[in-house]
């Protein structure tokens, strides 16, 4: 029953990252390289409120949000946008985002090494998973939390994007940002609330893997393969496509290892980054579009098949 719990609460993790990452991507063509370092730094808001603060963990939940998408935002407002003004090419973008993982994973280590001190506080490959609410038959609280937020984050984008003038907006600075503009549409506004997004709900996810894995600054290298790994298979520029392919990512990464640990035996454990790298590569070769362009497929076919 641990595997089932640990293979769905990974995976509704991984797609809420992999969401995030494609939101940036989608809406400002950024490949987002730190994206992992805004979850870490939520894992450490919900270390400070429950082992130093003494609250519920799930009260770190709006704290992770709002650090993370402040962080994600000053980013994009002091380095990712002027950058695109001097019309910086893809590769330097990139390599922005990388500058600035490695500088989120020292300032991770200053404020883990500050809370250690500080507080006598184990901040270093920690968990939570202690202080988490056991519901009936040991099902933990966050099983079902991981799964809610999921949920309610897709209805929201779907409410968000389809049902309001502000997802209107955003689908037109996504498809011409030029004549968006001439139309009196804020586009500066829509890509910087893109990437507070973004940052908010990397800082989520970071609280709920703080309830099941151990957190580390290193984590944020560790985990960034699984979350490209999900946003490529997913299309990396359909949001839905993100969510299908964090759970199928996710689910693989557990259940496969699990798999092949009772072929092979447990050391086959520190290769488990094998299998995101093999679900990209896959994906790549076989269907470039991913899960997105599958759909598009399927519907071109229904469409000529009605039309024949």
């Amino acid at each position: 029953m641990i595997i089932i719990y640990d293979g769905l609460i990974y995976a509704s993790v991984l797609a809420v990252l992999c969401v995030g990452l494609t939101l940036t991507y989608k809406i400002t063509s950024v490949p987002n390289f730190s994206h992992m370092a805004f979850a870490i730094l939520g894992m450490y808001m919900a270390l400070i409120t429950s082992k130093v603060l003494g609250l519920s963990v799930y009260a770190a939940l709006p704290l992770a949000f709002a650090a993370s998408g402040l962080v994600s935002l000053l980013f994009y407002l002091a380095v990712i946008r002027i950058l695109q003004k001097k019309k910086s090419s893809v590769i330097s973008l990139i390599i922005a985002t990388l500058a600035f993982d490695i500088f989120m994973i020292g300032v991770l280590n200053i404020l883990a090494d500050s809370i250690r001190n500080g507080f006598q506080v184990l901040s270093r490959d920690f968990t939570l998973r202690s202080t988490d609410i056991v519901l009936a038959d040991g099902l933990p609280l966050v099983f079902v939390v991981s799964i809610a937020v999921l949920v309610g984050l897709a209805l929201g984008l779907y409410y968000l994007l389809y049902r309001t003038n502000y997802g209107m907006r955003m689908r037109a600075s996504i498809e011409n940002e030029t004549l968006a503009r001439t139309l009196g549409i804020d586009t500066r506004l829509i890509f910087s609330m893109s990437w507070f997004l973004s940052g908010g709900l990397a800082g989520i996810a970071g609280v709920l893997m703080a309830l099941w894995f151990q957190g580390d600054p290193s984590l944020a290298m560790i985990m960034l393969p699984s979350i490209f790994a999900g946003s490529i298979v997913g299309g990396f520029t359909s949001i839905y496509g993100a969510i299908l392919g964090g759970l199928l990512v996710g689910l693989s990464e557990i259940i496969g290892t699990t798999a092949l640990v009772d072929v092979f035996g447990y050391w086959i454990v520190q290769y488990r980054p094998i299998i995101p790298f093999i679900a990209m590569i896959a994906t790549l070769l076989v269907l470039p579009g991913g899960l997105a362009q599958l759909v598009t497929i399927i519907r071109q076919r229904r469409l000529k098949g009605k039309n024949a």
